[in-house]
């Protein structure tokens, strides 16, 4: 299982910015990833500078969002979409992406129900529940 360390996950997304500004060739991950990093510009500047990102704490008292966190689960939400996991996860996507018109606006939501699985699981101690995320999912889409 894939398992990188927080410093390994910001130096792939300020590696993967660095290589697509200078027009050096991505592999797919590097490519999916810099499609993402492009919808979101307010990340440049954390991007270009990676000595500055292995150091700096987003911690929610800063009132802005984790760039790496972020981008990491826009990954995640992408990768479970090919994949289909949980199970049924591609076509509650497609269901939200026809009612909100955007990939980028569908995979918000979907990171709210990530988070929230993620957070319910955490705290009883218990596995993540696709079931209740597919479901989440599901009613944000208004099925």
């Amino acid at each position: 299982m894939f398992n990188p360390s927080k410093e390994e996950v910001r130096q792939f997304f300020c590696n993967t910015w660095k290589k697509s500004t200078s027009g050096d060739v991505l592999t797919p991950l590097e490519a999916i990833a810099c499609d993402w990093i492009r919808q979101h510009p307010e990340y440049a500047n954390d991007l270009a500078d990676t000595e500055r990102a292995l150091e700096r704490d987003y911690s929610v008292d800063q009132g802005r969002s984790n760039p790496f966190l972020h981008l990491s689960m826009h990954l995640s939400i992408h990768e479970q979409i090919s994949i289909d996991q949980p199970p049924s996860m591609r076509g509650a996507c497609e269901a939200l992406i026809k009612q909100l018109g955007s990939v980028h606006d569908a995979h918000h939501l979907i990171m709210e129900c990530l988070v929230e699985m993620l957070w319910k699981a955490q705290r009883n101690g218990t596995p993540p529940d696709g079931e209740a995320y597919i479901h989440c999912i599901r009613q944000r889409a208004g099925q």
